[in-house]
């Protein structure tokens, strides 16, 4: 009686039943679709300063150093032990090399930076055509028309782009392509550029 269990249990465990492949019911009627509700107007908050916010994820919180050994970074927090570079305000100046002779020191020196340079303002010539019609070309008329910043230093006038009409140039630099083109267009440069 034994073996005839035995041998049904090692039928059972070789060949497990497979599930035959019933047919697929058919769908019921699907169920009518809920209608959308209808969009609600939303509500705009007006942007101020104190309402500015990083983006998510683009800052992290302040390293708090020095605060415990279970932080990780306690007692020392991050700067080893003593030392110059340990202290507060510690750390040798730029250029310093161990106290042999630096480099800006070994190599020689020449010339000087004048501390009264004034750099010229520059004024194309393609941009003589803002002024108004028969306009001289003055540093008070084109620091009126917005072509430079101010009109008591100097100014130049260069030479991109082309002339359209006569212009009579008093008290500005004028470069040699400038001057060619408004010569060729019948202008005169009196003053400065002269």
């Amino acid at each position: 009686m034994a073996k005839a269990k035995a041998k049904a249990n090692a039928k059972a465990r070789a060949k497990p039943k497979t599930k035959s492949k019933s047919k697929a019911k058919p769908r019921a009627s699907a169920k009518p679709k809920a209608r959308p509700k209808a969009a609600q107007p939303e509500t705009v908050v007006q942007l101020t300063l104190g309402l500015l916010r990083p983006p998510e994820g683009s800052t992290r919180p302040r390293v708090r150093v020095g605060r415990g050994p279970g932080s990780g970074i306690g007692k020392t927090s991050g700067k080893g032990n003593k030392g110059e570079k340990a202290r507060s305000g510690g750390g040798r100046r730029p250029g310093f090399e161990g106290g042999q002779m630096p480099l800006i020191r070994r190599i020689p020196k020449r010339g000087f930076t004048n501390p009264f340079k004034q750099d010229a303002q520059v004024v194309n010539v393609r941009h003589l055509g803002l002024l108004a019609e028969g306009a001289e070309v003055t540093p008070e008329t084109l620091f009126g028309a917005g072509l430079v910043r101010r009109p008591d230093t100097p100014i130049k006038l260069l030479g991109m782009g082309e002339v359209q009409r006569r212009f009579v140039v008093k008290g500005v630099g004028v470069s040699g392509s400038a001057r060619q083109k408004i010569e060729a267009a019948g202008g005169v440069i009196e003053g400065v550029g002269a």
